[in-house]
């Protein structure tokens, strides 16, 4: 039993699919598994507009692990992979190689040359490999809202809805990287901070101020005042936003280590303050805010 997806985020509406496919392997004494590629697609297809990842392949690999499917394969997505055509995939992937006669997928799932291969394919063409499929519908968390989709995630993302995003992927929205020397304005402001350098291809929230996790190598987890932005009150132009963590009640160092950064609630936007001490009354009340949002 098998599905097939980018499965960027692994959201609600993906552990759907999931489920049913765990289900259905479980009923026939399957093994359940999931076809899946090491880059979104479209970062080769379409680079210029591809959109930013939910997840990268390890945090992806990590999720798909817990939801309990039994096997993971993963396609190396290049140019040479884009163009195999829907038939082609079919037979050397689903049927030459895993030797599925049943799939489960969205009932939006597209794949191969040109996105030509869907539900309606498969039904059609798959019956000629032996190979069927099962259409799961899609997912909306109320009635009269959008179905769940990892674009609908990027979307509430971009406008800092970190909440309205946990509530679609389940969790939290978390990014990762490592930890890297900044200029130290944290610790002279008195609120030293984590500077987390998350990959260019990765989603990030709206610029802002969260409450959040932050979880270091050996699983500890920390509550955290987040900042992510360009810090206007200092630079007049900054070319990238920056992730600054601000652990509660720790002092250690973090350099050089890699950083789970979750965020949890959106406190208010990235503002630009007359002075360095108004800013400094200001990331005092965050701090109040995170720990009130985290621990309560």
């Amino acid at each position: 039993m098998v599905t097939i997806g980018a499965y960027d985020g692994l959201h609600r509406g993906h552990r759907l699919v999931l489920d049913a496919v765990r289900a259905q392997a479980a009923e026939r004494g399957q093994l359940s598994s999931v076809v899946t590629f090491d880059r979104h697609p479209a970062s080769v297809v379409r680079p210029a507009s591809a959109p930013k990842l939910l997840t990268d392949l390890a945090q992806k690999l990590e999720l798909l692990e817990d939801s309990g499917i039994d096997v993971t394969v993963v396609i190396h997505f290049d140019e040479e992979q884009s163009k195999q055509t829907a038939a082609d995939f079919v037979q050397t992937v689903l049927v030459d190689c895993l030797t599925a006669r049943r799939g489960v997928v969205g009932e939006d799932f597209h794949f191969g040359h040109g996105r030509r291969g869907d539900v309606a394919f498969l039904d059609e063409h798959g019956a000629e490999s032996g190979f069927s499929v099962d259409p799961v519908g899609l997912m909306a968390l109320a009635e009269g809202e959008p179905p769940v989709s990892s674009t609908a995630i990027r979307h509430a993302l971009g406008r800092g809805d970190v909440a309205e995003a946990a509530r679609m992927l389940g969790r939290p929205h978390e990014v990762r990287g490592q930890v890297v020397g900044g200029d130290r304005r944290g610790l002279e402001l008195g609120f030293p901070t984590a500077n987390v350098a998350v990959p260019g291809d990765i989603c990030l929230p709206h610029d802002g101020i969260y409450a959040g996790w932050y979880e270091r190598p050996d699983g500890e987890v920390r509550p955290a005042a987040i900042s992510l932005g360009r810090r206007p009150t200092f630079y007049e132009e900054a070319s990238q936003s920056l992730l600054e963590a601000h652990l509660l009640d720790f002092t250690g160092d973090l350099y050089g280590e890699p950083a789970k950064v979750r965020f949890v609630a959106h406190l208010r936007g990235e503002v630009k303050f007359d002075s360095v001490e108004d800013l400094i009354h200001q990331m005092g009340r965050d701090v109040a805010e995170a720990r009130a949002a985290l621990v309560g």
